[in-house]
């Protein structure tokens, strides 16, 4: 079995920065593809950032420019840090990885449950 656990949302104002955290836990044999996805209410789930195994980011237009994905394999940490944060970006932020687990090699998509973000002044 594998968690993600995200931590670091809160309220910050326009123009500062934020930092989310996502670590898996548990029987993780190896990761593949991370990411971050958010929801507001009344709108569907929708694509922030992914990052490869090796390294190679995406990002929805929204963000690029302003928020940045990295990733610690070692720690099966994932994170999002985000710098001059708009009030649209003001949703629950979700974490997912792709992973397999000591007992199956097969990769599965993992989520975390969620974290609140909202940029106001």
């Amino acid at each position: 079995q594998v968690q993600l656990v995200e931590s670091g949302g809160g309220l910050v104002q326009p123009g500062g920065s934020l930092r989310l955290s996502c670590a898996g836990s548990g029987s993780i044999g190896s990761t593949t593809s991370a990411g971050w996805h958010r929801q507001v209410p009344g709108k569907q789930r929708e694509f922030v950032a992914l990052i490869a195994s090796g390294g190679i980011t995406n990002y929805a237009a929204s963000v690029k420019g302003r928020f940045n994905i990295s990733r610690d394999n070692a720690k099966n940490t994932v994170y999002l840090q985000m710098s001059s944060p708009k009030p649209d970006d003001t949703a629950v932020y979700y974490c997912c990885m792709f992973a397999n687990t000591t007992d199956d090699p097969r990769p599965l998509l993992y989520w975390g449950q969620g974290i609140q973000v909202t940029v106001s002044s």
